[in-house]
C-alpha cells in the first residue's frame, strides 16, 4: 500500500495551502516554495502548469499517489454526470475520508492509519482498506479497546466543534456514524477547481 511518508509542510509550502489540517504551517516564515530555486524569481504558470499544480494539490489532500488517482478520474470519466464532481465525490467516499469528516481522526493520514490497523468496521464488518467506496446507508463503528478509548475520546473532545457535512451523522457515545446520503460538490468547501485537472487529463 503506498502512500507519500515525506515532510508534509514542504507539500504545502509548494502549494501554498494547508494540505493536512488542523495544524497550523506559518507560512510567512518561508512565503516560497521548497527546494534550491524555491526563492528564484517567480514565473508566471501556463495553464498546464496551473492544471499540474492542482492536480498534485487534490491528490495531497487525499493521500493518493498518481497511478490510483489517474483510475478515479477514468472512472469518473466513464460515469454519469460531472466529470469533475463525480471525481471528488469518489475521493471523498473513500473510507479514510468518511473518518475524517466524521470526526473520529484529526487528520486523513491518521484516519488512514485507524482503517490499516483493523480499527473500523463497515455494517459489522472490519474494513482495513482506506480506498473503500462507502455506501448511502452504510453504518460506521469504531472497534474500541481499552486502549484505544482514550485516544478516540481525546480525538472526539478535540473535535466537537466541528461542522460536519450533512451527508455523515455521529453517534458519538458509542462510536458510530452512518453515511446520511452520497455527498455532492457543494459539500467540498476546500478551494478546489475540479475543471483544471480534467482539461489536464483529457489532453
Amino acid at each position: 500500500m503506498a502512500r507519500y511518508t515525506g515532510p508534509k509542510y514542504r507539500l504545502c509550502r509548494r502549494e501554498g495551502v494547508n494540505l493536512f489540517g488542523p495544524k497550523k504551517y506559518d507560512f510567512d516564515i518561508r512565503p516560497y516554495a521548497p527546494g534550491q530555486h524555491g526563492q528564484g524569481r517567480r514565473v508566471k504558470l501556463s495553464d498546464y502548469g496551473l492544471q499540474l499544480r492542482e492536480k498534485q494539490k487534490v491528490k495531497r489532500i487525499y493521500g493518493v499517489l498518481e497511478r490510483q488517482f489517474r483510475r478515479y478520474y477514468e472512472k469518473a470519466a466513464r460515469s454519469k454526470g460531472i466529470t469533475g464532481s463525480v471525481l471528488l465525490q469518489l475521493l471523498e467516499r473513500r473510507l479514510d475520508n468518511v473518518i475524517f469528516r466524521m470526526g473520529f481522526a484529526t487528520t486523513r493520514p491518521q484516519a488512514r492509519q485507524f482503517v490499516s490497523h483493523g480499527l473500523v468496521k463497515v455494517n459489522g464488518q472490519r474494513v482495513n482498506i482506506p480506498s473503500y467506496q462507502v455506501k448511502e446507508g452504510d453504518e460506521i463503528e469504531l472497534k474500541i479497546k481499552d486502549k484505544t478509548k482514550a485516544l478516540f475520546d481525546a480525538i472526539l473532545e478535540r473535535n466537537k466543534d466541528l461542522t460536519r457535512k450533512g451527508w455523515v451523522k455521529l453517534d458519538e457515545k458509542n462510536y458510530k456514524g452512518a453515511v446520511l446520503k452520497l455527498p455532492v460538490r457543494e459539500d467540498i468547501q476546500f478551494p478546489i477547481n475540479e475543471q483544471l485537472i480534467v482539461e489536464l487529463y483529457s489532453k
